[in-house]
């Protein structure tokens, strides 16, 4: 323990710098409940009465030795929580939806203060994952859960920006592996409950009617979920902050309406341009094998064009405007190439699960995306593009009774006012992307960050030490660039 007096200059400058930069934290981020550790940054940094490396009297040097690593790690761990909480993480591209601007390998800078870090609505978690340890196990605990709350950021989310956010429908979800990342609702318990039910022309019921039929989908679904635990897992449930990130175009903003026509976005009524490398599916009829020289010149991935399809025959490949005309060049090599058009059954799961829209993935809405402050008519008609977010995302209690009559809250309502912002996210691979045509908007308390730049590109189907494992040119590309 030192006297004040016997601090040194050097100390006090170390002291001083220390206590400015925490409390313009706390100022930034509104928490003045961090004034309590201000005696204990000022202790360690002059006065040592805490003997904070104690570990450093020990005379067993092999305990020395390990009291080191663990000081070295713990100040690691918790350096690594408050960067990634406030400033900045890494996010690694794990699927095809956003090709070709962002592809499978590619390795993000997410900013955090681009539209203003949230602050821990989970607190206690391993720093450096997700919400599960590398081997397995869950790695964050359930309590305690703090309330959605946004510090201050640079700027708010622009048309066409690529954004990475928590995946909405990732609130529920079965613990076995292979079905986890499955979307729960559209993917897993409503068709699952339709299996297991009688065939029921949904058309010649009224919408009261439907709305039975789909609630009766989706009882008869999650209960034979729960009666087959040993093939599907547990059901559980995750917090908004320790759902999985995903990263999509936001092609609609809050108090938008979205239309899709042929595969084109409509806002407010006005045809938008489509991304430079955004891909769409074509049957194309192969005469014989695409070599991989040209394959790799097209941009195409074994994701794209596995080996299995890369044979004389008609094949599903998704092209951008630029490969397709490399491939039309290809006249001994190519036949026809023609789009693809998913039908009403390929897209029966669509947003809202509850709702027979006889949508497609190509011809979508119209939809209107919902905006803070703002209230709209809550019909038994439109009632499920709404349900989800009064329900799940804004925590009201809702119910309907056998009259389509709606209470919120325990209250008859006809209107409803939205408490936050919602998104509308897709990909640049637009027939081969999970995106809000299938689990709808995105609120603002799941947005995470913004993708500044392209720190690492790994070719997936490379080996390491082959030539093109590192996408060189890819390498430190700002993101901005695919906006």
């Amino acid at each position: 323990m030192k006297k004040f007096g016997e601090i040194t200059r050097k100390q006090w400058i170390k002291a001083g710098i220390y206590l400015v930069l925490y409390i313009l934290f706390l100022i930034w981020v509104k928490s003045w409940m961090g004034i309590i550790l201000i005696p204990f940054i000022f202790d360690a940094c002059t006065t040592h009465i805490i003997k904070w490396k104690w570990w450093k009297e020990l005379k067993n040097k092999n305990l020395y030795q390990i009291m080191d690593w663990i000081d070295a790690i713990v100040f690691a761990l918790v350096a690594v929580y408050f960067v990634n909480i406030y400033l900045f993480q890494n996010y690694a591209i794990p699927s095809s939806s956003l090709e070709k601007s962002l592809l499978v390998g590619d390795h993000l800078y997410v900013s955090k203060v681009a539209y203003g870090p949230r602050k821990p609505m989970t607190p206690l978690t391993m720093p450096l994952t997700q919400n599960q340890f590398p081997g397995g196990g869950k790695s964050y605990f359930d309590k305690p859960q703090w309330p959605y709350e946004r510090i201050k950021g640079f700027g708010k989310i622009k048309q066409n920006e690529i954004v990475v956010f928590n995946y909405p429908a990732g609130d529920t979800l079965v613990t076995n592996p292979e079905l986890s990342s499955a979307d729960y609702y559209g993917m897993i318990v409503y068709p699952l409950g339709k299996s297991l039910c009688q065939p029921v022309i949904i058309d010649s019921l009224s919408i009261l009617d439907q709305r039975r039929i789909y609630d009766f989908y989706y009882k008869v679904g999650r209960e034979y979920l729960v009666e087959n635990e040993e093939r599907f897992g547990k059901i559980t449930a995750r917090p908004v902050d320790r759902r999985e990130n995903y990263v999509k175009r936001c092609v609609g903003l809050p108090g938008q309406t979205l239309e899709i026509k042929n595969g084109i976005i409509y806002i407010d009524g006005v045809e938008t341009k489509q991304p430079e490398n955004a891909e769409t599916n074509y049957v194309v009829n192969l005469f014989r094998p695409i070599p991989e020289s040209i394959r790799e010149k097209m941009g195409l991935s074994l994701e794209d064009l596995p080996a299995s399809q890369n044979r004389s025959g008609k094949h599903l490949i998704p092209l951008t405007e630029k490969s397709k005309a490399i491939l039309e060049g290809l006249t001994g090599m190519v036949g026809e190439i023609e789009h693809y058009e998913y039908s009403a059954a390929e897209s029966e799961w669509l947003f809202p699960q509850n709702m027979n829209t006889h949508w497609t993935v190509d011809n979508y809405g119209p939809i209107w995306i919902p905006s803070k402050g703002a209230s709209t008519e809550i019909t038994i008609e439109n009632l499920p593009f709404y349900e989800r977010i009064i329900k799940v995302y804004e925590g009201n209690d809702l119910k309907v009774d056998n009259k389509g009559t709606i209470y919120i809250n325990g209250e008859k309502a006809d209107s409803y006012t939205f408490k936050m912002d919602y998104y509308w996210m897709m990909g640049d691979n637009r027939q081969n992307s999970a995106d809000s045509r299938f689990w709808g908007y995105v609120p603002e308390d799941h947005i995470v960050g913004r993708p500044v730049f392209i720190w690492l590109s790994l070719n997936k189907d490379k080996k390491w030490g082959q030539k093109g494992k590192i996408r060189w040119n890819r390498m430190f590309r700002s993101v901005k660039k695919y906006n």
